[in-house]
């Protein structure tokens, strides 16, 4: 089942970063699909997170599509080359996201390899946010797109992702965000 928008309102993006792992990620472009389970996130608390783009307020044209509604796409470019996909939560002027950090490749896997450059899919294809993108076809381009259209989505196919194969660590590469590094905002989770 196709999540709607209303998924993406919560106030709770911890919460939602926990309940997207399992969920099925999806793109269609020029009418090829690819898509994967997720299998890792981090969750970005707005305006009060030191790690999140929109921390104190912060508002840039970069940014801007994080202050939308929830139900979005925003997607940046890092170190000028990797793209990566975050879902924008919580109501208009609210600046929460969910980083997708991890995908395991169920459709399309040949045209993800094409994508990759790579010549088999190996546990770890889809094990990076910048990897992500790549596999999904996703540029900063599609950054504002909607995330229940028919160019990406995400449903849910009922899995549920286990207590004892679930992981709870503090996020990635945002040492620079003090004592806010160590939140227990990623997730990862251990699939079959």
């Amino acid at each position: 089942m196709k999540l709607t928008k209303d998924y993406f309102l919560t106030d709770n993006v911890v919460g939602l970063a926990r309940d997207l792992l399992g969920k099925y990620l999806f793109t269609r472009i020029s009418g090829q699909l690819a898509g994967g389970i997720i299998c890792e996130t981090e969750a970005y608390k707005g305006t009060t997170d030191r790690a999140s783009h929109a921390y104190g307020g912060r508002r840039t044209r970069r940014n801007e599509t994080m202050y939308h509604e929830g139900g979005v796409a925003y997607v940046y470019l890092c170190y000028g080359m990797h793209h990566l996909l975050n879902f924008v939560t919580n109501i208009d002027g609210i600046p929460d996201a969910v980083l997708i950090r991890g995908i395991m490749p169920t459709h399309g896997e040949e045209l993800m390899l094409q994508r990759s450059g790579k010549r088999k899919i190996t546990p770890d294809i889809g094990i990076g946010p910048g990897k992500v993108s790549k596999l999904l076809g996703l540029t900063v381009a599609d950054n504002g797109l909607s995330l229940c259209g028919d160019k990406l989505w995400v449903e849910d196919r009922g899995v549920v992702v286990p207590e004892d194969h679930l992981g709870i660590t503090p996020r990635i590469g945002v040492g620079y965000a003090g004592e806010d590094a160590l939140l227990p905002y990623r997730f990862l989770a251990r699939l079959p």
